[in-house]
């Protein structure tokens, strides 16, 4: 194949320095969510009516499985050690805060521009063809579910080169200190039913754990046998939280709609984080001498090279094909979810939505290494950032509410607007950019 030629090549000219079992964890985590997203989200055909659910919503023997599904943590951490060499080659470069911001939201928000545009007009199109207005909110939001990472993602970015300096000062205090932050926030919201408060967790918490990347890039937990411990003591405080404190089992959507370890971010994010961080950081050395072989990295880049893409379009992929299915009589959706027929046959599944997800990655992932147009001025670092909360706040009400939901009329007008003008203030638009 074209494409792992390609690959192969990019994979064989990569710098001995690089570490690369930290695009391996990336990768891996990207993956796992998306498996996790196909799995959950349940689509029940009965009696010809569409049963769209969750799985864990009425299985809550299934919940312990979030604790190995929930892998955004790791994203977290794995940004935290791209940021920190990041800023470092910047320095060394002499390419400035605005130079380095505006390279960073370029491949974060260039390829989600697109499956915005896409579900406006996809939103638009059914509208027309008279599908009730709850129709187009549920799936429009169900797609635009991945993005909720880019609102916060993009705030950490933008407070990386400030985050690491504090790193660099105070080292593993600075880090505690965001921890104390997401506890006093979680007290306020369990103890004083300061539930609005929760919202600034975050920041707390995926700062804190995009802190524990600081520290892999400065080595500061060395040995094995110390990295172990470490992830000893986050999975015994995961435990406390859960089983001896008011938090819920499910890392991923709760039973209890008022309750979430998400949404807001509590503690127990945290917790996972460090659990996650010290497991896997004890299997680098082996891991980075199996990534030595040609053949895994070039899987590994490979899928690096178009992993924003697949994150952002894999739920719309499993809602175009559960529509086309349905429309179809209900074919292959017929399977009670939570079922041991229903599990044997999500090999399949999956198996379908990768090959349908494929062809949508190679047509859309060079926007993901898209650079700014030659000879354009980089906008200066206030007016980037204006931009980029701009974005943020547009990204945070579409996936809460998609096209056609919320609280005011038209706030999805009022969203895609802000993404829009925020990208061109930012200079992410090419007729902002000169």
């Amino acid at each position: 194949m074209r494409i792992w030629s390609q690959a192969s090549q990019m994979a064989a000219q990569t710098p001995d320095e690089r570490n690369r079992y930290v695009d391996f964890l990336r990768s891996i985590s990207i993956m796992v969510v998306i498996i996790g997203h196909w799995l959950i989200a349940t689509a029940y055909v009965v009696n010809g009516e569409m049963d769209a659910g969750h799985l864990l919503a009425g299985r809550p023997e299934l919940h312990w499985l979030t604790w190995l599904f929930q892998v955004m943590p790791i994203f977290f951490i794995v940004g935290g050690y791209s940021n920190a060499v990041s800023l470092e080659s910047s320095k060394r470069k002499g390419v400035g805060y605005a130079g380095w911001l505006s390279a960073r939201l370029n491949r974060l928000v260039a390829p989600f521009l697109v499956l915005l545009i896409a579900w406006a007009v996809i939103a638009i199109a059914m509208t027309a063809l008279g599908a009730r207005a709850e129709v187009t909110q549920y799936v429009s939001q169900a797609a635009l579910i991945p993005t909720w990472f880019l609102a916060i993602y993009i705030v950490v970015v933008i407070l990386a080169p400030l985050a690491y300096e504090i790193w660099k000062k105070f080292g593993f205090p600075s880090f505690l200190i965001f921890v104390a932050g997401a506890a006093i926030t979680d007290f306020a919201f369990f103890a004083l039913d300061m539930q609005w408060l929760g919202w600034t967790n975050y920041l707390w918490v995926w700062l804190a754990v995009h802190h524990l990347g600081f520290a892999w890039r400065d080595d500061r937990l060395g040995r094995v046998v110390k990295r172990l411990l470490f992830s000893a003591a986050g999975f015994a405080a995961l435990w406390l939280l859960v089983f001896e404190g008011p938090y819920p089992l499910a890392m991923v959507g709760s039973p209890d709609p008022g309750l979430s370890n998400t949404l807001p971010p509590k503690m127990t994010l945290i917790a996972l984080g460090v659990f996650q961080f010290g497991l896997l950081l004890a299997l680098e050395q082996p891991m980075r001498r199996a990534l030595n072989g040609l053949r895994l990295w070039t899987a590994t880049v490979l899928i690096n090279s178009m992993i924003m893409t697949v994150y952002l379009w894999h739920i719309t992929v499993m809602v175009i094909f559960a529509a086309l299915l349905y429309m179809a009589g209900g074919l292959g959706l017929g399977i009670e979810p939570g079922t041991n027929e229903w599990w044997w046959s999500r090999p399949v599944w999956i198996l379908i939505l990768f090959v349908l997800l494929l062809p949508v990655a190679l047509l859309l992932s060079p926007l993901e290494r898209r650079g700014r147009a030659a000879g354009s001025a980089v906008p200066a670092a206030a007016r980037q950032i204006l931009g980029a909360m701009m974005i943020c706040l547009g990204v945070a009400l579409l996936a809460l509410y998609g096209y056609g939901g919320g609280p005011i009329p038209r706030l999805d007008l009022i969203s895609f607007s802000l993404v829009i003008v925020g990208s061109g203030i930012s200079g992410l638009l090419p007729s902002f950019g000169k």
